[in-house]
């Protein structure tokens, strides 16, 4: 059961990483818009990706705890 819980800690600690850079990536190419042109019109897609993926990994850290309390209950 043990097995089954760190499998499933990394693969929620995967998504939180990728979640994180897509995040970033989606800041970067939204600042670069706004240095380029001058406005913020055009960046809103990469804001709103940038805001999804934040919350993507708020919800997968969330996960995460939820598994290593649910191993640390098992253990005790």
């Amino acid at each position: 059961m043990t097995t089954f819980f760190i499998i499933v800690l990394v693969i929620l600690c995967a998504l939180v990483l990728y979640s994180l850079v897509r995040g970033i990536v989606a800041f970067l190419k939204s600042t670069k818009i706004d240095l380029e042109t001058g406005e913020a019109q055009n960046a809103s897609d990469m804001q709103l990706l940038q805001n999804k993926m934040m919350f993507n990994r708020i919800k997968y850290q969330a996960l995460a705890i939820v598994v290593v309390a649910v191993m640390l209950a098992i253990s005790q």
